[in-house]
């Protein structure tokens, strides 16, 4: 009797999982737009693309609690996406944006600026770069 109450709850269960895994399957695509932007987070109006060969990378930063990331700009437009941690964003002149996780951010473009990993865990961001093949996205201040 145990066997057959044994193999009676398993095909239950089994059936249970087929029918979830079935519903999952048969949801509607969602599509949801995570920033549309014609400017920076600062605020400034995004640049023309650059002439040239147009050249995309998608670029993932890990970013370790505490940790500052040196001055730099990027010349070209680029936008954010952050995974996980915390950001603190600040410009030379001194325009700051703080964005958790989950969080877009469209980049300031041929400005000085750094970030900080400001929360308890590491800052993980995926970064989308439009620039031009063969030319660097970032330009560190020396």
């Amino acid at each position: 009797m145990n066997n057959i109450a044994f193999s009676f709850s398993t095909l239950l269960l089994l059936s249970f999982m087929s029918v979830s895994a079935e519903q999952a399957h048969s949801g509607k695509i969602q599509v949801e737009t995570l920033t549309k932007q014609q400017h920076s987070w600062n605020g400034a109006v995004l640049p023309a693309y650059p002439e040239g060969q147009p050249e995309v990378q998608i670029m993932r930063f890990t970013i370790p609690a505490g940790q500052t990331l040196p001055t730099h700009k990027h010349p070209y437009i680029n936008a954010g996406l952050l995974l996980s941690g915390e950001l603190q964003v600040e410009t030379q002149s001194g325009d700051i944006i703080h964005i958790k996780a989950g969080d877009t951010l469209v980049e300031v473009v041929d400005t000085w600026h750094w970030g900080k990993s400001v929360g308890k865990e590491a800052a993980q961001i995926v970064v989308f770069y439009a620039g031009v093949k063969d030319q660097p996205v970032t330009l560190k201040k020396q």
